[in-house]
């Protein structure tokens, strides 16, 4: 057996040699005179070796202490070469979710924050929140979401797979867990089915939906509402909030509709910017609406204020109400049904009259980001050919539509109190 002082006092010679301990054990000598302890040992049949670090760094009496160590686990079957697990992590998957909001409330806008806490809360935490981040296995997750799906919620599945996907990516960041099992069971869930928006795409159906709803018993400013959500092709949202000083220039050759970023369908962190609101130049029917409106609602707040409570914005589920009643239409357009509307009928027009420039434009209008492109909406970009677009399209939509001024007269015995 070695002593301290033989290892200490060993010299380089013209080979590397070995100076033998016991079980295998021994000092590599190298040519430089550096020494390391390595152990001998065999495992499954093989010879293998294990370096235990330098000398004198490393003790004799470490390591002797690391060969019984390894000799130990050769006796359990188990190669002390292979690293040994890491401690399971003691992080709940509640806890990597409550981190992982709270990394994401800076980019989110608080309506959608609360959203998916709530999500969450109802389909996932409470069954894996108390669970340790190791625990977790795909087909835990899965048996969570088939229930989901089962009720009909299919694309609430897939974004709650997204939602336990991310918080795992987080977790394995922060060193919480060593693998994201949400992200293997995309595959078992139903696909989705792309959401298309019921939809009137021919100009005559278009105007006769107009002319049926708006002859049909309805409160005055959800009438008025939907009028300018056909002649702008705006989504409902900016409409159902719609204030009067967003309007500018009413009364002159152009006239606009300035909706603030905070309105727009936007990140939070753009929401936040002026530069991001969008510009509708409005036709002459649409500005006369408008104005129309606005001596309807009087002083209240809002353009189209709810009947009931004035000092609020008719309902976020009024237009589609009213819109699944309308004889003869029933089930086959919607308030956002529009926007395909304008989009399928106007861009039709372009290929039949080879301006095929206009597509662009009528992506535009809709608010939707060019590719390639900064996200910025630019306030003046072509704004001359998309006024003569949406002038193009409130005349082809309002032939034979009452003119505003006339349809408000008719709607002043609704006038709302309060």
């Amino acid at each position: 057996m070695l002593t301290d002082a033989r290892c200490r006092t060993a010299i380089p010679r013209e080979k590397p040699y070995r100076l033998p301990d016991q079980h295998g054990l021994y000092l590599l000598v190298s040519t430089t005179g550096y020494r390391s302890w390595k152990l001998k040992y065999r495992f499954g049949g093989k010879e293998k070796k294990l370096t235990f670090g330098p000398y004198p760094e490393v003790r004799l009496t470490a390591a002797r202490d690391r060969m019984f160590e390894a000799r130990e686990l050769l006796r359990r079957g188990v190669d002390p070469a292979m690293p040994a697990p890491a401690a399971e992590s003691s992080y709940t998957f509640g806890d990597a979710a409550r981190k992982w909001l709270d990394l994401q409330k800076d980019s989110w806008k608080p309506k959608h924050a609360k959203t998916v806490r709530d999500r969450l809360d109802a389909d996932v935490l409470t069954q894996l929140g108390k669970k340790g981040l190791g625990e977790i296995r795909p087909r835990d997750i899965l048996t969570l979401l088939e229930p989901v799906q089962d009720r009909g919620a299919i694309e609430v599945a897939h974004r709650l797979r997204n939602y336990c996907s991310a918080i795992f990516e987080c977790a394995i960041a922060l060193d919480w867990a060593e693998n994201n099992p949400a992200a293997s069971i995309g595959k078992a869930l139903r696909p989705k089915v792309s959401r298309r928006f019921p939809a009137l795409l021919e100009l005559r159906q278009a105007r006769a939906f107009l002319r049926t709803m708006e002859s049909q018993p309805c409160q005055p400013a959800t009438k008025l509402a939907s009028r300018l959500l056909a002649l702008t092709a705006a989504r409902p949202g900016p409409i159902r909030m719609a204030q009067r000083e967003e309007f500018e220039g009413l009364g002159t050759a152009e006239p606009l509709w300035r909706i603030p970023a905070s309105k727009m369908k936007l990140e939070r962190a753009a929401s936040e910017q002026d530069a991001f609101e969008f510009i509708i130049p409005l036709s002459r029917q649409a500005a006369e609406l408008v104005a129309a409106a606005i001596g309807f609602a009087g002083k209240r707040k809002f353009l189209f204020p709810s009947s009931r409570h004035s000092h609020r914005p008719i309902s976020e589920n009024g237009l589609n109400t009213n819109y699944r009643r309308v004889p003869g239409f029933e089930g086959r357009h919607v308030p956002h049904g529009w926007r395909s509307s304008f989009s399928t009928i106007m861009n039709e027009r372009a290929a039949d009259l080879d301006r095929p420039a206009d597509r662009a434009i009528i992506d535009l209008m809709l608010a939707h980001k060019p590719p390639g492109t900064e996200a910025v909406y630019n306030r003046a970009a072509y704004m001359r050919r998309r006024r003569e677009l949406a002038q193009e399209w409130a005349d082809l939509l309002c032939e034979g539509l009452t003119p505003a001024a006339e349809l408000v007269d008719g709607l002043r015995k609704f006038q709302p109190t309060g």
